[in-house]
């Protein structure tokens, strides 16, 4: 790309935040002066570029922010990461949720190029990580978008992967709207991934074709997550938590995962749930077929699926697509715990690495070293304990023990591991041995639950562990 187009670009937008001679007047102002919203039209037409001119905007010292999950745009990544190569950029910060793909720019090679700074760790910047070379935040998932808004965080280019512009102009940032807007209305310009294979959704996720500075056209499948083979371990802690703690009536929240998948594949038999989640899973898509999720005893957003990202497989993406039925809104109101407690009901199943005799609960890293982030558990936990008519239900649902068949309830949490859900946030563990209710009771009898759905060959150790920091045995009462 042109140095001469991109100057042109920044001189659109310049003119376009000028007020016009009758604002100067007094006598009315021009939208443009003082509305930033994504989805009022601009008298202009963004220049389709390839890939390596789409990212020749960026340049050393530049933050750039990037869609995550599903809706990664993995060729303007990957085309950044030669420009930054090429180009002998530095110190260009890329600022994301959860993002799929290779992530080439946190490759050793790129050190000094680019920096990862994660809101929630994904799989491919974890290394980057570990090895110093990346950065992770500690920051509840609704509170993402205040980085942006307190300017915390002030990116200079956002790449955005969106579905193709319908006859008005308007494309969808389709399965993760999450943060996204907010970081678009903070960002000096918009780059997008123009891509016929983005489901087109509904709520927040809409945004006009004339916003973007740059864009490129695409053919790319998403990026899929299936559901894997289920253990008989995680299909028992689905049955334990579908036939104990989920009620008809009630409003889901629940993550990606085998056990979120193993607790969907034991509600068949069910009576109108609701969904009113940061994400949702392939198996919800049946659960809708089947008529046991309705959304009809909903308060809020009655008769519609609430998300507001996801990733699964091509079922799930074809089932979001021009649907009506599914709401994707920002997450800062998705995870507020405010809106999560007027839902009915409000059940929410999250999972975690270890746990305590205590109830702590550890679930963004391994003793020191960082694994995730904390996500939008305590939002959700928090939210259904304060549940408005009384009836939420607040899940920690895990393996009793590793795949090294090490006990994940532990006498105390590994040196270095953070506790994301405190003792006190915690109404039910489930493991494959049952379900422990912690909700007022004195640790004493907490650690009594906790060791009754412990693997049993680990119990009496963790018995003897519990006398010696307590100087009483467990008991019921």
């Amino acid at each position: 790309m042109s140095k001469q187009l991109i100057r042109n670009v920044r001189q659109m937008k310049k003119l376009l935040s000028m007020p016009t001679a009758n604002a100067a007047a007094g006598s009315h102002n021009n939208y443009f002066t003082y509305v930033n919203e994504l989805s009022h039209p601009l008298p202009r037409e963004p220049p389709i570029v390839s890939p390596e001119e789409a990212v020749a905007c960026i340049k050393s010292g530049d933050t750039v922010f990037a869609q995550g999950a599903a809706a990664t745009p993995v060729a303007l990544l990957n085309a950044m990461s030669q420009h930054g190569k090429c180009n002998k950029l530095e110190n260009v910060t890329v600022c994301h949720m959860h993002t799929e793909g290779p992530a080439e720019y946190c490759k050793p090679e790129y050190e000094g190029i680019f920096r990862s700074n994660s809101f929630f760790m994904g799989g491919n910047v974890r290394k980057a990580v570990a090895e110093g070379r990346g950065d992770n935040m500690h920051i509840f998932l609704h509170e993402i978008p205040l980085l942006f808004s307190k300017k915390l965080v002030k990116p200079d280019v956002a790449f955005i992967h969106v579905s193709p512009p319908d006859n008005h102009g308007f494309c969808s940032l389709g399965t993760s709207v999450d943060c996204v807007r907010t970081a678009l209305l903070h960002s000096k310009m918009i780059v997008a991934q123009i891509n016929p294979n983005m489901p087109r959704t509904f709520g927040d996720s809409i945004i006009h074709k004339s916003h973007f500075d740059f864009a490129i056209q695409v053919d790319d499948k998403l990026p899929q997550h299936g559901t894997g083979e289920l253990s008989e371990v995680e299909k028992k802690i689905g049955k334990l938590i579908a036939e104990n703690l989920v009620k008809d009536g009630a409003t889901l929240q629940m993550g990606i995962g085998n056990i979120p998948d193993a607790v969907l594949n034991s509600l068949h038999n069910h009576k109108d749930l609701g969904i009113h989640s940061e994400m949702f899973a392939n198996g919800v898509v049946e659960l809708v077929r089947k008529g046991c999720v309705t959304n009809s005893r909903k308060t809020m957003h009655k008769g519609r699926i609430v998300g507001s990202f996801l990733i699964g497989n091509q079922a799930l993406y074809d089932f979001v697509n021009n649907n009506p039925f599914i709401e994707m809104l920002a997450i800062d109101y998705v995870n507020n715990t405010s809106i999560v407690k007027q839902q009915p009901r409000m059940t929410a199943i999250n999972s975690c690495i270890e746990v305590d005799l205590t109830g702590q609960v550890c679930s963004d890293s391994i003793g020191t070293r960082f694994y995730s982030g904390f996500g939008g558990q305590v939002d959700f936990i928090r939210g259904a304990a304060e549940a408005l008519d009384g009836l939420g239900v607040p899940i920690i649902a895990m393996p009793s023990t590793t795949n090294k068949g090490e006990s994940k309830i532990v006498p105390m949490l590994k040196p270095g591991a953070g506790v994301v859900t405190s003792r006190a946030h915690v109404h039910y563990l489930v493991t494959e041995h049952g379900v422990a209710s912690l909700f007022g009771k004195n640790v004493r009898q907490r650690m009594y639950e906790l060791i009754q759905v412990a693997d049993p060959k680990h119990r009496e150790a963790l018995e003897k562990a519990a006398f010696e920091r307590i100087k009483v045995m467990p008991s019921p009462a």
